[in-house]
């Protein structure tokens, strides 16, 4: 049985240093796949409003994770290897149909 899976991704936030220059910083977080659903640092959607998990790689690496929900879809910027994930999500979405 699943207990919790997770992946970290990633956001940028810019701000204004003192000097007026533009300071780029890479913020990590962890997005959570549990048995009631997923949650990221801003939302939490509920298993059965997540229709699917979907990814695209980059040639340099990392990509763009996908949440596929009834609120739109959110991506997220990863450098891991999302197919674990992915696969969790695909089993748990398949024992609350049966």
């Amino acid at each position: 049985m699943l207990s919790k899976h997770s992946i970290v991704y990633f956001e940028i936030e810019r701000k204004i240093d003192f000097y007026y220059q533009m300071q780029q910083i890479e913020i990590q977080y962890e997005l959570q796949l549990n048995t009631e659903g997923i949650t990221t640092a801003r939302h939490q959607f509920e298993l059965g409003h997540v229709h699917d998990i979907s990814h695209k790689s980059f040639s340099f690496g990392g990509g763009i994770l996908y949440l596929h929900t009834n609120q739109g879809v959110f991506s997220y910027k990863i450098q891991d290897n999302p197919t674990p994930l992915m696969h969790a999500f695909k089993s748990l979405k398949a024992e609350n149909k049966a």
